[in-house]
Order: structure tokens, then C-alpha cells, then sequence
């Protein structure tokens, strides 16, 4: 019996696996260690995930935001360990999750573009290097957070196109003093810009929503992908809504620098199941 988990900061998604049958996927909140404590997550698991899986449990890989040292990753791993006392336990990032969905146990350069973006080069085993992302002030380049300030700001300064303006203000009926507002006083911003991504998704067919788009990618090949020694010949992937969204402009700038792209997930439950499954 092997318990999977893919975890965000707003949610959880958890796979079941070893019974006769399909796998079974069950939900929960965010466990992200930075907003959360050992005794709040082990509630939640007791109250939503335990009735449905039980404890008689022999494995558990739990992949998840925030989990950037053993210190945040002991905060999940006390909590599983309470409720799953049998189970051999392994803690770790997202982005080793990415990097194990995608190429398995091949090496290769792992990236994540969702809220924020990540990457590292991954040699089959573990992450050997990674460019840190920094976040959407001073890196984050192709992420959610970082397309989506960079439209508010053309939006208010006016550099957008009026074509696109008149929309986007029809859209998002917010004033001036409520953008500055979320982004500077309010929490979670990265989350508060992101929120306009889909607007360059449903527009991506006007010049300006392209060329935002792809040069934001082309920020983050060079600024986080060329960070690693023979970039050229490893093959690239990605999880991530805005990775899965906009796969096309994606594919489009990676080749104009001649890479390729070996896989593009939207999440990486599925590949984490095969990896798990298959070893």
C-alpha cells in the first residue's frame, strides 16, 4: 500500500495505490510547511484522509511546496508519522517531484511554471544543481506572478494597446488604488497577479498578449535554464498550468533557442505514480 501526494499551498491531491483495482485520488488543503504546523496538518489528515485510506500503510512519498529543508520537511513528516506509524515516510520538494514525473529515473533539466517557476538539473537520482527562482520581485521570469505584473503595470502606466486596454479594463473592474492595495499591503500577491494569466490565455491571438508571453519564457531560458552546464543537449520539462496553457508559445521560444521539450505535464501526480509504481 503506497500513499502518494502532490501538494500546493491551497491543495493537496493524494493517490492511493496497491489496492486490487485503479488507484484512488483524494483531496485535501495545502500542506505547505511555511503556513502550516505539525499539529494543524495531522488534523486535517485524521479528520479527511484517514477514514478513506486507513493506517495500515507500508509507503508514503509526499512532494510539496515549501519544502525546501529537512526542518520544514520534518514539520509534514511528524505529522504522517503519527497517524501512518507503519509507513516508511519520504519528504520531499516539489520540484523533485517534477523532476521524477517527468524524466523518471533519466537526467535531465526539471522545471516547474505555474504562480511561481522553478528548475534544476536533475542527474536521475537526486537534484545535483538549481538556479534559485527567487520569487516574482527579483526572479520567478515565465511564472504566473511575474506575466501578471508585468500586464498590470503596462495596463496603469498605459504602454498596453487601447485594443487591449478597453478589454482588459471591461474584464477586471478594479481601480488603482485596489491594485497597489493587493500587491503591496494585502497577502499572497503572487497569487493576486496570477489571477490575470487567463486573460493573456483567452487573448493570446493579439501581438502584445503574445509577445508578453514569450518573452517571459524567453527570461526564464535565459536567466534560469542556460544556468546549467550542457543545457543544449539534456532534455527539458515542465509542470505547471502555465506551462500546459500556453505549451505552444512554450515550445515556440525553446525552439528559437534550440531546445527541446520532452514533456510537458499540467501535474505531476500521474508521472509520480508510474515512477513509484514501476520502481
Amino acid at each position: 500500500m503506497i500513499l502518494i501526494a502532490d501538494s500546493g499551498s491551497t491543495k493537496t491531491n493524494w493517490c492511493l495505490t496497491g489496492n486490487p483495482g485503479l488507484p484512488e485520488i483524494f483531496s485535501t488543503g495545502g500542506m505547505n510547511p511555511f503556513f502550516r504546523n505539525t499539529e494543524d496538518i495531522a488534523s486535517e489528515i485524521r479528520m479527511k484522509l484517514l477514514p478513506e485510506t486507513g493506517s495500515e500503510i507500508n509507503e508514503i512519498h509526499f512532494y510539496g511546496a515549501g519544502v525546501i529543508s529537512q526542518e520544514k520537511g520534518n514539520i509534514v513528516r511528524n505529522a504522517l508519522q503519527v497517524l501512518y506509524p507503519k509507513a516508511e515516510i519520504e519528504v520531499q520538494s516539489d520540484l523533485l517531484a517534477a523532476a521524477r514525473a517527468t524524466l523518471g529515473n533519466k537526467p535531465g533539466i526539471a522545471c516547474i511554471l505555474g504562480t511561481g517557476s522553478n528548475s534544476c538539473f536533475y542527474n536521475g537520482v537526486e537534484i545535483v544543481k538549481h538556479v534559485p527562482p527567487l520569487g516574482f520581485i527579483l526572479g520567478d521570469e515565465g511564472s504566473g506572478a511575474v506575466m501578471g505584473r508585468k500586464l498590470i503595470g503596462d495596463f496603469l502606466k498605459g504602454i498596453m494597446p487601447e485594443r487591449i486596454a478597453e478589454k482588459f479594463k471591461t474584464r477586471f473592474q478594479i481601480t488603482y488604488a485596489d491594485f497597489l492595495d493587493s500587491v503591496y499591503k494585502k497577502e499572497k500577491p503572487n497569487q493576486f497577479l496570477a489571477q490575470f494569466v487567463p486573460f493573456l490565455h483567452e487573448n493570446i491571438a493579439d501581438e502584445y498578449c503574445l509577445k508578453l508571453v514569450e518573452k517571459s519564457f524567453g527570461e526564464f531560458v535565459r536567466r534560469n535554464i542556460s544556468g546549467y552546464s550542457g543545457f543544449h543537449e539534456l532534455p527539458i520539462c515542465f509542470v505547471g498550468s502555465v506551462a500546459f496553457y500556453f505549451q505552444e508559445q512554450l515550445k515556440n521560444v525553446l525552439g528559437k533557442n534550440y531546445l527541446q521539450i520532452k514533456a510537458i505535464l499540467k501535474e505531476p501526480l500521474n508521472g509520480l505514480i508510474k515512477f513509484h509504481t514501476e520502481k
